[in-house]
């Protein structure tokens, strides 16, 4: 009997291995990184820089904390970049245009984003439209949907106070904004580790029929998935108007595309059932140190989406690897 129990232990302590010694090779990557640029960078490891780079990268890391419990349910976004400016012009054209109660706009919007991918999620798995088709329409629909009720124009200014959520620190030192991508991880680690929602997810990524069959409630639980999406996207466009101080519908450009490499690179497999929250935040800061680097020594814009999309490939190619490996 404690032969047979080594035996089916054994599998599982392997998996557990490999998945920790992954997440080691990322942390020693975002290491090196930064070490390299400490050195390669101009005025890379100043305070106004780490605090700018720490910054920036939180509204990816808001919206790539729900993304990864997508990536890992088999599904994908690709709609986030469009929700966020989407929520961002709504919240301009009710609050300044309209004079709504700001506190109620917010409220709106949040509520409205939620919606919005809920019925996004019905629609994938009621009609069983591949989430890449379902996300796409969105992605052009709700960046549409922005320019036309803005007619295009950057909506200003909102009250002084409202700008505290982007652009204020907490005691003079943490931007707002990463405290929520710090809550927002903290949170969605636990809903992974310590809760019925995130086992469903992570079922429903490996084996969707099994998961059926042993009663999880698959329906519900993608549509919850795509909620929490909607709702992080809105969050993102809210806190991104308040740094701006302005409606707009042009924000976000691409971001759909920088949260999903930051998902990817953090060990997300594309075809479900493998990741972890905490990988991703590495990912986020992989791709946050990427970024300003870059910029900071003055690489042609075209080379950094040229150096962007051969990180991503690199990442599935990994991915792919190992997952031909456990075969």
């Amino acid at each position: 009997m404690p032969e047979a129990m080594q035996i089916n232990e054994n599998p599982l302590l392997l998996v557990r291995i490999r998945q920790s010694l992954s997440r080691l090779g990322l942390l020693i990557g975002v290491i090196v990184l930064f070490i390299l640029l400490s050195f390669t960078a101009p005025n890379f490891l100043t305070y106004r820089n780490l605090l700018n780079i720490l910054r920036a990268m939180s509204f990816t890391g808001m919206i790539a904390c729900s993304m990864t419990f997508v990536i890992i349910s088999g599904d994908i976004d690709v709609s986030v970049g469009s929700a966020t400016a989407f929520a961002s012009s709504v919240l301009g054209v009710l609050a300044i245009t309209h004079k709504w109660p700001l506190g109620w706009t917010v409220a709106f919007v949040l509520f409205l984003g939620v919606f919005i991918h809920a019925a996004a999620g019905l629609v994938r798995v009621k009609l069983n439209v591949p989430s890449f088709v379902v996300t796409l329409s969105m992605f052009m629909s709700l960046r549409g949907a922005g320019r036309l009720i803005t007619s295009a124009w950057s909506i200003t200014p909102f009250p002084e106070s409202f700008n505290f959520w982007g652009q204020g620190s907490v005691a003079g030192v943490i931007p707002v904004p990463v405290v929520f991508m710090i809550v927002a991880f903290v949170i969605f680690f636990f809903l992974s580790k310590r809760s019925v929602y995130g086992r469903s997810v992570y079922s429903i990524g490996g084996n969707e029929e099994a998961a059926k069959l042993s009663g999880i409630p698959v329906v519900r639980t993608r549509i919850i998935t795509y909620a929490l999406t909607g709702f992080m996207a809105a969050l993102s466009g809210i806190i991104l108007s308040s740094r701006i101080s302005a409606g707009s519908s042009k924000i976000a450009m691409g971001l759909e595309f920088e949260v999903i490499a930051a998902v990817i690179i953090g060990g997300t497999s594309l075809s479900g059932g493998r990741g972890s929250i905490f990988g991703t935040f590495l990912g986020v800061l992989f791709i946050g140190f990427l970024r300003n680097g870059m910029i900071l020594m003055g690489i042609d814009p075209f080379a950094q989406e040229v150096a962007s999309g051969l990180i991503i490939l690199f990442a599935v190619l990994i991915s792919e690897l190992q997952k031909f490996k456990k075969r």
